[in-house]
């Protein structure tokens, strides 16, 4: 367990918590380890590879053996990377080719000649039934002595790590900085903040738990460890219940509530008692989750326990024998009669609430004394709007004011998308821009003020993360709508997967679009070579893990758009093989190396969602010539088995086209909010850091900063969310 905690210190922060051990020379094996981690595409810092050299042999190569198994698996390198055709980029052979070869080769086994035969006379041949497709032909150390060693280029990239404070400290400012956090936690956040939880429940705690559902984690750790419990709405009994259950904390799908000891069972109603008594208004939240409420009382037995009256009015709402309102229900009944104004006075109550039905009520009112009574009351609440919650609805309201009103695409909180028509009347122009003005003026208020910021370029057009679920985890990646540079000339994809139990076959492949998002032409099985790129070859089992690759010269691709994406041809899903991830390399013309170089990997991420197609990025052509990666983070519900990119053009085009041209919130609108005439800022140029501290915003925490700066990349971005 301690080593699997300074794993997730190593993958949060980039930081390898203080090393401790016997003094000694440790210089030799230190240098060692430090060009070990060169190979992966990682770096000691300067503090860090002399703390130790000054520790004993031993000590450095245990900080070694720990440390490198973490930056392999981030990056990908944890696993052997083969490809079907041993050459690969190199030697590729047409698709038709391919497959006559492999029907020939079929005809010439007395196994299959019969088969085969019988297929040819229907004119159709199912490639999976020939011996020679879709497994290896040659094993990972054959195909490493077909390729020459990578050499090194400025280009590769170098993510440096920092040396940390002592273990405990660490896990207790990032259990602190996860617990707090305004936004909610991707799947693998979650998992971490419950070791974390578990681990500092009798250290310090947050201020304050924004998100509901870190909230249920941080419970389950504090009851556990017999603490009091952090309850503020009768939900949040709910979600504890829920997760206790090994269930979903969002309450999103449903759980099978499991049967709970006494003790747990008297913490969840003395804490649900003590909310309504606090408030009787609270009631009304258990209309959201009637049927879950009555079957967790089911579990809980509230009879039982007279001492705690208000507890068992919970489930009396839920079972129809005590009537409350809801403010959602009174607000609808108003809604429904059109009365804005009596609306917008009994959502007052709710700021978060009202926000989030803002559109509607600007869309209904018809009259200027309504649209202003709307207005007046964001206006009035909006000191009471979570920081998060104000820059989407700022984000909504600019963007409503482009959208062309053809298709709206929907994202949902998993990141399974879909498009519909939109037939939505204008927000009006007026108390658009009035609302505009109040949120940049809110935001401005609670950001602090910066003496001197230092900004890496490439950070300014990274989408704010204002919600983690819409994030993979993983190296190098960013939050939905993000734009990045593309900095060389070869781009490959990767796709990894093993599969669990079911014979699985994912297919990478690439569409390549035109600028009016027409479909130029493809990459995948089905065509191994176009465009400038080269396919690896079709694996349809992964029982040990598979790869497949794609490559991609940059400037001999046709169109404006490369879209990247993995296909369930069949068996299990992204959320049910053992392992699956994604990524993309960039290397220069005259690189060559191994399919898989990690020290050339840009980014590699977690392929855990729903849907059988995953769309993870894209790649643009800007109107200078270069390319941009567009970060999507999407998934397609796609069809239950046979899904190619051919079956799914429209569909990623139209996706695109509504990722691509919806304008997200970014590093740079808060920038622009932090500074003044007072505040100095400096663009980094890769190699000088000012002698002084700073805040830097960055991609990657440069070496050599002050001690006393505040660092801000990609893996606590959520830390410029204001609250």
């Amino acid at each position: 367990m301690v080593h699997r905690l300074d794993s997730l210190v190593i993958r949060h922060t980039h930081r390898i918590p203080f090393p401790k051990g016997p003094a000694g020379d440790g210089s030799i094996a230190a240098r060692q380890f430090d060009a070990a981690l060169m190979s992966v595409g990682f770096k000691l810092s300067t503090p860090l590879l002399e703390h130790l050299s000054k520790l004993s042999e031993g000590t450095v190569l245990d900080t070694a053996v720990r440390t490198l198994t973490t930056v392999r698996e981030m990056v990908g390198d944890h696993v052997r990377h083969n490809v079907y055709f041993i050459d690969f980029p190199a030697n590729v052979p047409d698709t038709v080719d391919f497959w006559t070869r492999c029907i020939a080769e079929a005809l010439a086994d007395d196994r299959t000649r019969a088969g085969t035969l019988e297929q040819l006379s229907t004119g159709v041949v199912n490639l999976l039934t020939l011996p020679s497709y879709g497994t290896y032909p040659h094993a990972y150390a054959e195909m490493l002595t077909h390729h020459d060693e990578l050499i090194a280029a400025a280009g590769d990239r170098m993510t440096v790590l920092h040396l940390g404070d002592d273990v405990d400290d660490e896990l207790s400012v990032l259990y602190l900085k996860l617990a707090g956090s305004s936004m909610p936690l991707n799947e693998d956040g979650v998992r971490d903040l419950r070791d974390l939880a578990g681990h500092c429940a009798d250290g310090p705690q947050p201020e304050k738990i924004p998100v509901r559902e870190n909230r249920a984690v941080v419970n389950q750790a504090r009851l556990t460890a017999g603490s009091g419990l952090l309850l503020d709405t009768v939900t949040d009994v709910l979600r504890l219940a829920c997760v206790l259950s090994g269930g979903d904390v969002s309450l999103q799908e449903p759980t099978r509530l499991r049967r709970l000891p006494r003790a747990v069972r008297r913490a969840l109603l003395a804490g649900v008692d003590t909310v309504v008594a606090a408030s009787p208004a609270k009631l009304g939240d258990v209309h959201a989750h009637r049927e879950m409420w009555k079957r967790l009382g089911e579990r809980l037995h509230p009879h039982e326990y007279p001492q705690w009256p208000y507890a068992a009015d919970v489930f009396a709402v839920a079972r129809g024998e005590k009537p409350v309102r809801s403010v959602d229900g009174r607000a609808e009944r108003l809604l429904a009669m059109s009365d804005i104004i009596g609306a917008v006075d009994v959502l007052k109550a709710a700021p978060g609430k009202l926000f989030r039905s803002l559109d509607r009520l600007l869309r209904d009112a018809r009259t200027q004394a309504e649209r202003e009574a709307v207005v007046t009351a964001v206006e009035e609440v909006l000191p009471d709007v979570s920081g998060p919650v104000v820059l989407s609805v700022r984000q909504h309201l600019h963007n409503r004011a482009q959208e062309t009103g053809e298709r709206r695409v929907f994202v949902n909180r998993l990141g399974r998308a879909w498009t519909t028509e939109d037939a939505r009347p204008p927000v009006p122009a007026p108390e658009s821009e009035r609302l505009i003005a109040a949120l940049d003026g809110e935001l401005r208020r609670r950001l602090p003020t910066v003496d001197h910021l230092l900004i890496d370029p490439d950070v300014l057009d990274v989408a704010l993360p204002l919600s983690g679920k819409a994030t993979a985890s993983g190296l190098g990646v960013l939050p939905r709508g993000s734009l990045s540079p593309v900095e060389g000339n070869l781009l490959r994809f990767f796709v990894y997967w093993k599969q669990t139990e079911h014979t699985t076959d994912y297919d990478l492949s690439a569409l390549l679009l035109n600028a009016d998002y027409e479909t130029e032409s493809w990459l995948s099985y089905t065509n191994l070579r176009d465009a400038g790129g080269e396919h690896s070859g079709d694996i349809t089992e992964a029982p040990d893990g598979a790869s497949e690759f794609i490559n991609l010269q940059l400037d001999a691709v046709r169109g404006a758009f490369i879209v990247p994406q993995v296909n369930i041809y069949s068996g299990e899903s992204f959320e049910e093989v053992e392992e699956s991830f994604f990524g993309f390399m960039l290397r220069e013309t005259e690189q060559s190396g191994r399919p898989f170089e990690p020290r050339t990997v840009r980014m590699k991420s977690e392929l855990r969602g729903p849907g059988r197609v995953a769309l993870p990025l894209a790649f643009l052509r800007g109107a200078d010539g270069r390319w941009r990666a567009k970060w999507l983070h999407l998934y397609l519900k796609g069809n239950p088995s046979s899904n190619r990119v051919e079956g799914n053009q429209v569909t990623v085009a139209t996706l695109l086209r509504g990722i691509v041209e919806r304008e997200h919130l970014t590093v740079r609108y808060l920038i622009d909010l932090m500074t003044d005439d007072t505040t100095t800022t400096t663009l980094w140029d890769g190699t000088t850091v000012p002698a002084g501290p700073v805040t830097y915003i960055g991609l990657d925490k440069p070496d050599g900063l002050h001690p006393r700066s505040r660092v801000v990349t990609p893996e606590n971005l959520r830390d410029l969310i204001p609250g």
